[in-house]
C-alpha cells in the first residue's frame, strides 16, 4: 500500500512543477471554516502581463505566488461540498471567473481536497 502511495505522490509533484498560463480572469484562495463547516473560495482579479507573470489591475505590481498579499477579493463563494461549490462557480455565475479548462480542473481537485480535510478533520493547504 505504502509503495502504490509514495508512486503516487512522487506523480503529482513531478506534475506540480510543470509550467501553467495563469488564468486572465484571476485566482482563487481557498480555505475551509471548521465551525461553519464550508469550504470558501474568494476570487481575486489579475491582469498577465507580457512576461506571463499576474499583476495587480490596480497598481501594476507582479503578484507573488508565494507569502502574504494584501488585495480585496471581488467575490466569495462558499459551499458545503466540492461539487456545490463548483456548481455555483462554473455553472451559476455568469461570466464565469474561469476561462482556462486546466484552472478549472484544478479547482476541483482542490475544492476535492479541501472538503476531504474538512470532513476528515485534517489540516487543509491550499496546492
Amino acid at each position: 500500500m505504502d509503495l502504490i502511495l509514495d508512486d503516487l505522490t512522487a506523480i503529482d509533484d513531478k506534475l506540480s512543477q510543470r509550467h501553467i498560463d495563469l488564468d486572465p480572469n484571476g485566482y482563487f484562495i481557498i480555505y475551509i471554516d471548521r465551525n461553519e463547516r464550508l469550504i470558501y473560495a474568494k476570487h481575486f482579479t489579475n491582469i498577465i502581463d507580457e512576461r506571463g507573470l499576474a499583476v495587480d489591475p490596480e497598481t501594476g505590481k507582479v503578484i507573488p505566488a508565494r507569502g502574504k498579499v494584501e488585495r480585496t477579493h471581488t467575490t466569495v463563494f462558499s459551499g458545503r461540498t466540492a461539487k456545490e461549490l463548483c456548481v455555483k462557480i462554473f455553472e451559476e455565475t455568469q461570466p464565469s471567473p474561469v476561462t482556462f479548462l486546466d484552472h478549472a480542473a484544478y479547482l476541483g481537485r482542490e475544492f476535492v481536497r479541501a472538503e476531504i480535510a474538512l470532513v476528515t478533520g485534517q489540516e487543509y493547504v491550499q496546492d
